[in-house]
């Protein structure tokens, strides 16, 4: 009898999905995208209702051929794509290809667990039409938009160079934070503290001055600060006001993508591609001994925070047995998710709660086990009760002067006791030993200056952040837009932080000027609430396109009239030609060509000015980028030269 064919994306999954699955099913990998868009061409013909000319890519022809000869004899195949739009299209796209004649399903499930796929397996459905128009509509949309200004930045800045429609709202965030950051101006101002202590004890502790006869104030300048000091000084501190108060702080929900990012860099330095990497391994499957592999997070790829009633459950039953009643609350802790959160999803949870990160830290890697510990922490902890910090405020009086010293004691840890961590102890002050009229010594007044900050750079997560707040792009995106900023030399990251290159900047500034409505926050922000009404069945994508293209057509061709070729002259001349050379861009940065390109296509590195350190070696210094993303410094002779840095000769960093 013939098998079932059973098409999942990642290769990685089938050997556990077959075990589960048994005998009577075969399973296979669709290896990702195997028809899509052409890479050529744009691929889309925008005078017939923006079809899309879907082909086989080139690279995986063999790989579908071979598809087509091992689903020869089946009578069903279930498509079970990731349950995303894309793992829809992706389902979708193949059936048309190795499933006619034959009962096609689609199946589902959001953690690879023997009891979730089977519980998949048992109620087959349709594809979702509304879904893949919705991601049709998306692929269509943002190849238009990167196919059509891309050979712009071509022929006006450099070759190689490329737009997109999403991730040029992430530059543009990214600049304008530089931007701010550079023409901030620090201002100055003062604080004033005391140490006090009171008569009779040996303890002191610290206040800081509030107010000036009742009214907040700003210290702006030193003598200012220096003379009230000096009348402070004169003054007798007693303590006119003790009160304390009760603060519940609730859990967090479960995480979904953007938050599982974020929490990824704050608490463990991973950036988003490493963070998601890791993800998918803890979701496909990991071999925890004893010779079965299992998915150990549910479906990485989400913008939801619910959790199904039998996880629910399950978690707390096991809340109850290993922390106790006064743990759990009477009632589920529900949270609310994003408008635009896809519902039939669930938050990053473990697939099995009573596997603890304890329990697999010999099956998984140091990065697995941080991750994955990560998630059960925030899992569990979103299902008990808050934490209750005591809070206390001291004011003191001294003369017209008012002091203040606050501390907090935690009395009962709540979810704390899961996802606790040092600084929560931060602020404990006894104030047990202090009472009203209480008379204080003033040990000593420090004055202090400080200056204000500027904004600080995006990292990993607050860009994530800002991304999601502002609804753009979609859980699957967050990673793949930061790195492509990095891949494309748009963006450096260095130590976890994001700052714009010389080139993303003169990208930003031009599209800013050209297409700004394109890359405008809240224009990108509305495309994803309208792509949500086509999966919605509230609007089909045809429209959608169409109403995009009638304004964008016009953007074109201003922008192909207007833009000014970006070429600047060197004092170096063509040693093929003896044309002048010319600076000009590409996907690593500066390089030197000459100007009478096409003609001559002689091209070198722009180098530094700074001659290589190497003894007889007339070449100069290099910046250059390795695969991994990371910069150094060669010779500009390479390969006759092979001198490589991580740093600039010292007595360079000197002249600079």
């Amino acid at each position: 009898m013939a098998k079932s064919i059973v098409i999942v994306e990642s290769p990685t999954k089938v050997k556990t999905i077959n075990k589960i699955l048994g005998p009577k099913f075969k399973v296979l990998s669709s290896m990702g995208h195997l028809i899509d868009l052409p890479k050529s061409t744009l691929g889309v013909d925008l005078e017939n209702n923006f079809e899309p000319k879907l082909i086989v890519v080139r690279a995986k022809q063999k790989h579908l051929t071979k598809l087509k000869k091992d689903v020869k004899s089946a009578k069903q195949i279930f498509f079970a794509t990731d349950p995303d739009r894309e793992g829809e299209a992706i389902g979708w796209n193949l059936m048309n290809h190795i499933g006619e004649g034959k009962k096609n399903f689609r199946v589902t499930f959001q953690e690879i667990t023997k009891e979730a796929v089977l519980k998949a397996f048992e109620t087959p459905r349709e594809f979702d039409a509304k879904k893949i128009n919705a991601q049709i509509g998306r692929r269509i949309l943002d190849r238009i938009v990167g196919y059509k200004i891309s050979p712009i930045l071509w022929k006006k800045v450099g070759s190689r160079l490329s737009a997109g429609r999403v991730q040029s709202v992430a530059l543009r965030l990214i600049v304008e934070r530089e931007k701010e950051i550079k023409k901030f101006n620090p201002k100055e101002y003062w604080q004033i503290t005391a140490d006090l202590q009171k008569q009779g004890r040996d303890d002191m502790f610290n206040a800081a001055l509030e107010k000036i006869d009742g009214e907040k104030f700003e210290l702006s300048q030193e003598k200012q600060t220096q003379d009230i000091a000096e009348e402070i000084k004169k003054e007798d501190f007693v303590v006119t006001k003790i009160s304390e108060r009760k603060i519940k702080r609730k859990p967090l929900p479960p995480l979904i993508t953007s938050t599982l990012q974020q929490d990824a860099f704050n608490k463990l330095r991973f950036n988003a591609n490493r963070t998601m990497m890791i993800a998918q391994q803890l979701y496909e499957g990991i071999d925890t001994g004893n010779g079965e592999t299992e998915g150990l997070i549910t479906y990485m790829r989400t913008d939801s925070v619910t959790i199904s009633k039998e996880a629910t459950e399950k978690l707390r039953t096991f809340i109850k047995k290993e922390y106790g009643d006064k743990y759990l609350p009477a009632k589920p802790n529900v949270y609310k998710s994003k408008k635009s959160a896809q519902e039939a999803h669930e938050a990053i949870r473990p697939s099995d709660v009573l596997r603890t990160a304890y329990d697999l830290r010999n099956s998984l890697t140091d990065d697995q086990y941080k991750l994955y510990q990560l998630i059960w922490n925030r899992f569990v902890s979103s299902q008990m009760e808050p934490a209750v910090f005591e809070n206390k405020k001291m004011e003191i009086k001294a003369g017209r002067f008012q002091f203040g010293a606050s501390g907090s004691t935690l009395i009962f840890d709540g979810h704390l006791t899961v996802s606790r961590e040092e600084k929560e102890e931060e602020g404990r002050m006894d104030f047990s030993h202090y009472a009203k009229d209480d008379k204080l010594n003033l040990m000593e007044l420090k004055p202090t200056q400080h200056f204000t900050k500027p904004p600080p750079r995006f990292s990993d997560a607050s860009i994530v952040k800002a991304l999601e707040e502002d609804g753009i792009g979609r859980p699957s995106t967050y990673a793949s837009i930061i790195s492509t900023l990095v891949l494309r030399n748009y963006v450096l990251r260095d130590r976890g932080y994001l700052s714009p290159t010389e080139l993303g900047i003169l990208i930003c500034d031009l599209l800013v000027e050209y297409f700004s409505r394109v890359i405008n926050v809240g224009f990108t922000a509305r495309m994803e609430e309208r792509l949500d009404e086509v999966e919605e069945g509230k609007l089909d994508y045809p429209s959608l396109l169409k109403e995009f293209y009638e304004t964008f057509a016009g953007e074109l061709e201003h922008a192909e009239k207007n833009i000014v070729k970006t070429e600047n002259f060197v004092d170096k001349y063509c040693p093929e030609c003896k044309r002048q050379m010319v600076v000009k861009w590409g996907r690593r940065g500066k390089f030197l060509s000459c100007s009478g390109f096409p003609e001559c296509k002689h091209a070198e590195a722009f180098t530094l000015g700074i001659k290589c350190p190497e003894v007889a070696c007339e070449g100069e210094l290099v910046r250059r980028k390795s695969k991994r993303g990371m910069f150094f410094y060669g010779c500009s002779k390479f390969p006759d030269c092979t001198h490589i840095a991580k740093e600039l000769p010292q007595e360079s960093k000197e002249d600079s």
